[in-house]
């Protein structure tokens, strides 16, 4: 099933999502979200994006390397994920959204991270990642938090994105993907 996503504006994404309890069937859901994520031809979706309020998200970050590069992508769901620490050097990487299309813009985040979560399975992983996969993780992380990447900017990029923060949410983009506009 392809989920519509959840456009900016919609107040799920500025909540904290719940645990979900272990042992919980995820595998159709897990297949939906990755199944959403391609059609929309995205890295990462987080459960908040297609309007459910639990830690749950999926990446590919594979989608983001280079033919060339050294870094292994990795495709993979992380549930009731908790970021243990985030180290190394602070680098900065344009970032876009799923649920804020057309809308890309400068974030900078450490370039290592150390998270716990669960897999598919309900087997407990603790991991370290790094480059462009560590990214993806902090981002969609970061929605189970109630935190998007625009909240990062401040002063005068901020306020040169709100007008087109406010024509998002409205519906006023065009995207492949069906999207659920908080003013429908």
């Amino acid at each position: 099933m392809i989920y519509p996503i959840v456009a900016y504006g919609n107040p799920i994404l500025k909540q904290e999502a719940s645990e979900i309890e272990e042992g919980t069937q995820m595998e159709s859901l897990i297949s939906d979200m990755f199944a959403t994520m391609d059609h929309a031809s995205g890295v990462g979706l987080a459960a908040p994006q297609i309007n459910k309020g639990i830690r749950l998200f999926v990446i590919d970050s594979s989608l983001m390397l280079d033919e060339d590069s050294e870094e292994k992508g990795i495709r993979r769901a992380f549930i009731n994920p908790i970021i243990l620490d985030e180290y190394g050097d602070n680098y900065s990487f344009e970032e876009g959204c799923l649920s804020i299309p057309e809308v890309r813009a400068e974030i900078t985040r450490p370039e290592t991270l150390t998270i716990e979560y669960f897999d598919e399975n309900w087997v407990l992983k603790e991991e370290e990642f790094s480059g462009m996969t560590a990214r993806v993780i902090q981002h969609e992380y970061d929605h189970l938090e109630g935190v998007l990447f625009v909240d990062y900017l401040k002063g005068l990029k901020k306020r040169l994105l709100k007008s087109r923060l406010l024509e998002v949410s409205k519906g006023k983009v065009a995207t492949d993907y069906r999207m659920i506009y908080p003013t429908s």
